[in-house]
């Protein structure tokens, strides 16, 4: 299953609502060293019940806009 995100990184609070068909997430890490990826992995792993290893960024890895791909799972 593919799914849309748009990510704003180094927000004052963590939130994650639906824009359209897409999440839209914002985290409190800074866009350096991987932590805001990591984190949007892990928000996204906890929303579809699936491991942290099955979560991957296909496209998106340096922006705001990312494509990420997980197992068919049931959504929380």
């Amino acid at each position: 299953m593919y799914v849309k995100v748009f990510v704003v990184a180094d927000a004052k609070r963590e939130s994650v609502t639906m824009r359209g068909n897409a999440f839209e997430i914002t985290v409190r890490e800074p866009a350096q060293q991987n932590r805001a990826n990591t984190r949007v992995r892990e928000i996204i792993a906890a929303h579809f019940v699936v491991p942290l290893a099955q979560v991957r960024i296909i496209s998106g890895y340096h922006t705001g806009a990312k494509m990420l791909s997980l197992p068919d799972a049931e959504q929380k």
